[in-house]
């Protein structure tokens, strides 16, 4: 829980142009990861999971932040 928390913190001080950048960034990485555990199992395929909820938190900051909130 405290991870998420810090995350949602970090995100307050950013750009909308680093959001953007940051969103690019992790769904390559997601996109990438995915790849890796069609091929083979991960070891630890959790961290799909919480990549994919790091994104979407980054897309609800960009929109909250386009919205004016």
């Amino acid at each position: 829980m405290a991870k998420k928390v810090d995350f949602v913190k970090s995100l307050s001080g950013l750009s909308e142009a680093d959001l953007k950048a940051k969103i690019q960034e992790d769904e390559l990485r997601l996109k990438k990861l995915s790849f890796a555990h069609a091929i083979s199992p991960l070891e630890n395929p959790q961290s799909i999971r919480s990549l994919r909820r790091d994104v979407a938190r980054l897309k609800t900051a960009l929109r909250k932040q386009q919205l004016g909130f």
